[in-house]
């Protein structure tokens, strides 16, 4: 016959806060990492919408040759994304292709000041840039 205390499942009585204790200490950094990986889930979010927003800003201004055109076409392809850019962040060089030579290429360079999610990240924030090159004419 077995005792109550050999019995499996029951933990002796000196151990009854164990798991609580247990439980305390582990989820604060469990919360802490799982909230890192989804800040860091977002900034390369951020990095691939501002890819894509390069590249609409490189398109417009090839077909249209127009540095406005090609700024707001940016302003547009990351508000999509929930991303507040303006036109003062997005650069548009050569500022045409009139007359250009055919193998000019049009470079479109994003800076974007990311901030992390969360109190946690301590207020930094750092610069996600984004750069699209497309030859005049399209």
């Amino acid at each position: 016959m077995t005792s109550r205390s050999n019995r499996p499942g029951r933990r002796p009585a000196g151990e009854r806060g164990a798991v609580a204790v247990e439980f305390a200490l582990v989820v604060p950094l469990v919360l802490l990492m799982l909230f890192s990986i989804i800040s860091v889930s977002r900034a390369f979010q951020v990095q691939a919408t501002l890819s894509g927003a390069a590249r609409e800003a490189a398109r417009a201004m090839a077909i249209q040759n127009d540095v406005g055109a090609a700024r707001s076409a940016a302003v547009f392809a990351a508000s999509t994304s929930d991303i507040p850019l303006t036109a003062g962040q997005v650069a548009v060089s050569p500022s045409t292709c009139t007359n250009a030579a055919p193998t000019t290429n049009i470079t479109v360079t994003i800076t974007y000041q990311f901030q992390p999610a969360g109190n946690f990240a301590g207020g930094v924030a750092f610069p996600i840039t984004s750069k699209a090159v497309l030859r005049c004419g399209g």
